[in-house]
């Protein structure tokens, strides 16, 4: 049964207090910063550590009069410090909190989309085991192709999420950088080494040239690595789609107790969780492409990409945690209907083999373009409806001036087609479940 895929903790991340929260985490860290350097008292210090603290409402109060939102958060901790609350800020500019926190807020959600990255490669490892040597049909262009396994469906899926894990671990590292460089990032009034501090504690890097801004090519980098993601689920959830179609039934999201498909036609199920994947990543990647516009900003800084980063934060990352844990357990619950699979690789009588009749009689002497001529107009008449594929070639006096029955019932076999299954699974998961 698949559960439902709320995940409180990404929508934390996002909540006010935890973003402001960390507003206040970089400015003490400033604060302990200057004190070292001998600033700020150490009693006032002891005294912003102990007291500073906010109000959300009381932040939104001020943010209507004042029409900003860091000042009316330093004015909403000044109300909790007092006095020596005038040491707070003290050289910075709004962005390198904003900028700064960013950092932390993406690096905490980066973290959760990580774990669910690996959860959703367990459980297509999972899968890809339990259907390694289920016969299935290969298909290229919607059509018929050669035969396969089920289990290497899951196998590829499984061996593309781990490229989107590595992405997504390049995409923290590249996007946990901050700034305490002043206004337009040439520490005007602000000393380096409250920058040096102040990251080091953070567990951020310094951005080595920034103006006003940690530049937006690091963030475009992050949610273009979403947009990836969320890509890779749709063409899964797409592929499911197709194989539960009526026409195909070769798996099937699961159908649970009393649900619906349908308010007129009670008969239907249709992969309703599919297709929801399928739409969200479209919003995902539209907000790639907003991040890629808030690359260009006016000269050291601009704040267009500010409006967007609201919205697009928070969305995108809550997106791909939601669609990662669906796609897990649409994974995981997933129908296999095995017997289908092989009356569908029947449905043109055997004409799927034909690659393996082409290569034989090659072998035998014909040259590539006879021996596909011979093959293709025993193929067509099957399309056509006016035999079975093994009868017509042995019908076929050209075919067995080269063949024997004998070695065109050698050419129906799907054995050889699956004979390297064992390889490819040993090159994409490594010596396990027995394998040797």
């Amino acid at each position: 049964m698949i559960e439902r895929y709320t995940r409180k903790e990404m929508g934390r991340i996002w909540e006010p207090e935890n973003r402001f929260r960390k507003w206040l985490e970089v400015e003490i860290a400033a604060c302990e910063a200057w004190e070292r350097l001998g600033k700020i008292p150490a009693n006032s210090l002891k005294t912003i550590v102990r007291k500073a603290d906010f109000n959300v409402a009381r932040i939104d109060e001020i943010e209507r009069t004042v029409k900003h939102d860091v000042i009316a958060f330093l004015t909403s901790v000044a109300e909790f410090v007092g006095p020596d609350s005038r040491f707070i800020h003290m050289g910075l500019t709004s962005s390198d909190i904003l900028d700064t926190s960013l950092a932390l807020l993406l690096r905490e959600a980066a973290d959760l989309i990580i774990e669910d990255i690996k959860g959703l490669r367990a459980a297509l490892e999972k899968k890809a085991f339990e259907h390694k040597n289920t016969p299935t049909m290969g298909r290229s262009h919607g059509i018929h192709a050669e035969p396969m396994t089920f289990g290497l469906k899951m196998a590829l899926w499984y061996d593309e999420m781990g490229r989107n894990l590595a992405r997504m671990e390049r995409a923290k590292e590249t996007i946990s950088y901050g700034k305490l460089s002043g206004a337009v990032g040439t520490f005007s009034q602000i000393d380096p080494r409250v920058e040096k501090f102040v990251l080091k504690k953070l567990g951020l890097k310094a951005e080595s040239v920034a103006t006003q801004v940690v530049h937006r090519d690091r963030h475009a980098e992050y949610f273009t690595t979403l947009a990836l993601i969320a890509s890779s689920i749709e063409k899964f959830a797409v592929e499911i789609r197709h194989l539960q179609r009526t026409e195909v039934l070769e798996a099937e999201e699961p159908f649970t107790k009393g649900q619906k498909g349908s308010s007129a036609m009670p008969h239907k199920r249709n992969p309703i969780l599919s297709e929801n994947l399928t739409g969200l990543a479209r919003l995902v990647r539209g907000y790639s492409v907003s991040a890629l516009e808030n690359i260009p900003l006016w000269h050291e800084r601009d704040i267009s990409h500010s409006s967007v980063e609201r919205v697009i934060a928070p969305d995108a990352t809550i997106l791909v945690d939601f669609m990662l844990t669906r796609a897990t357990g649409l994974i995981r619950d997933l129908v296999v209907y095995p017997q289908n699979m092989l009356e569908n690789m029947d449905k043109l009588k055997g004409v799927v083999f034909s690659q393996k009749v082409l290569l034989k009689l090659v072998d035998k002497g014909t040259t590539r373009e006879e021996a596909y001529a011979i093959v293709q107009r025993n193929a067509m008449k099957v399309w056509e409806g006016l035999g079975d594929f093994r009868s017509l070639l042995i019908d076929d006096a050209e075919v067995m001036n080269y063949l024997t029955v004998k070695e065109i019932d050698s050419c129906f076999d799907i054995k050889p087609y699956l004979k390297q299954v064992d390889y490819i699974f040993a090159r994409t998961f490594g010596k396990k479940n027995g394998d040797s």
